[in-house]
């Protein structure tokens, strides 16, 4: 049953990779371009999970479990996260399907992430990640706080998003030139015609769906996640242990297959080596991805995806974090650089004419 994770992830890293489905340029969307559409269609994602879990939950497939708030390790650890994926050039989910592409500046991310989730949760630095989270309020979910039906909220958030895609759809997407189609039918449509991010954003979501029960039926009582799947796979490897081998390993493994297997086909797998600043900026942004997905309790994926979608507090405080250590890491590495640019460009004029 744990092969099922492999099955999952496999479709998950495909949609991801033909989708261009970057948590990372959605967040930082908003704070360089003011542009709000990719944000969106992350917020479909959730909105559709939502949907299916209390679906699931109230046709008795699956249990929703919810934990007590470690509120300082959320909010410190989603800023920390934030601020890396801009470093690292994608999320966690976006640093393995990259990877699958063939971007090497992907691969050093990906290690300094996945091993130092595995040292914060399973290494040197699991007692100070202990420490910092077992410092807990006394509040799981929302609708618990607000002695309402976690409906209501579905309700609320299918609205709220409904209107923002609805706005979206309204202005003219801008034509991007295309070659002529090489393929026709499912293949064209596979590998070739560009998915749209409110499509890709809702098979993502009914990917989110079907992880719930194949997960829960191995044991795993959780949906999509990535930091302590990537901390399992690095502790397995050190130990050799077969414990560490659960449906979430298989999982991340296969968003890489998919990944692979969808850039092969579209054309777009190529090995492309950074530069030696962009390998350092990989580096250290895989570092902090792991220590800031280890202290909030998740990244992009466990967190501002799956737990959003059960309306728990962890889930949404670590989203709003993370919107804002993104921005901050754009305000330092590219916004600042683009006024200095932008300032230098008439004292040159000036000289010029002289």
């Amino acid at each position: 049953m744990v092969l099922t994770g492999l099955l999952v992830g496999i479709a998950l890293g495909f949609v991801m990779q033909r989708g261009r489905f970057c948590v990372t340029g959605a967040f930082r969307d908003v704070w360089v371009a003011r542009n709000t559409r990719w944000l969106t269609a992350f917020l479909i994602v959730i909105a559709v999970q939502s949907v299916g879990l209390f679906a699931l939950q109230s046709a008795g497939v699956i249990t929703l479990e919810a934990k007590q708030l470690p509120l300082v390790a959320t909010l410190v650890g989603g800023f920390i996260f934030g601020f890396a994926i801009v470093l690292a050039g994608g999320c966690a989910t976006g640093t393995y399907y990259r990877a699958g592409e063939g971007l090497v500046g992907s691969w050093l991310a990906l290690v300094g992430y996945v091993v130092f989730s595995a040292v914060m949760k399973k290494g040197a630095l699991s007692p100070v990640n202990e420490e910092v989270r077992s410092h807990k309020v006394g509040v799981t979910t929302i609708y618990d706080t607000l002695h309402v039906s976690p409906w209501l909220l579905v309700a609320a958030l299918v609205g709220g998003v409904g209107w923002l895609a609805a706005r979206h759809l309204a202005v003219p997407a801008p034509r991007l030139a295309t070659l002529p189609p090489r393929r026709t039918g499912l293949a064209h449509l596979l590998f070739e015609k560009p998915w749209h991010a409110f499509g890709t954003a809702v098979v993502i979501g009914l990917i989110a769906i079907v992880a719930w029960p194949l997960s829960a039926a191995t044991g795993r009582n959780d949906g999509l996640g990535i930091t302590t799947p990537s901390a399992n796979l690095v502790h397995y490897l050190v130990t050799g242990s077969s414990k560490s081998l659960d449906w979430g390993v298989f999982l991340v493994l296969g968003i890489l297959v998919g990944s692979y297997l969808a850039a092969r086909g579209s054309g777009e797998f190529r090995v492309r080596v950074p530069d030696a600043r962009t390998a350092t900026r990989s580096v250290v942004g895989g570092v902090l991805m792991g220590v800031g997905a280890s202290l909030a309790g998740g990244c992009t994926i466990g967190n501002a995806m799956v737990q959003t979608a059960q309306f728990s507090w962890q889930g949404w405080l670590a989203f709003g974090s993370m919107l804002l250590g993104t921005g901050a890491a754009a305000h330092v590495f590219i916004l600042r650089h683009r006024r200095e640019g932008a300032a230098a460009v008439p004292e040159t004029a000036s000289l010029a004419r002289v």
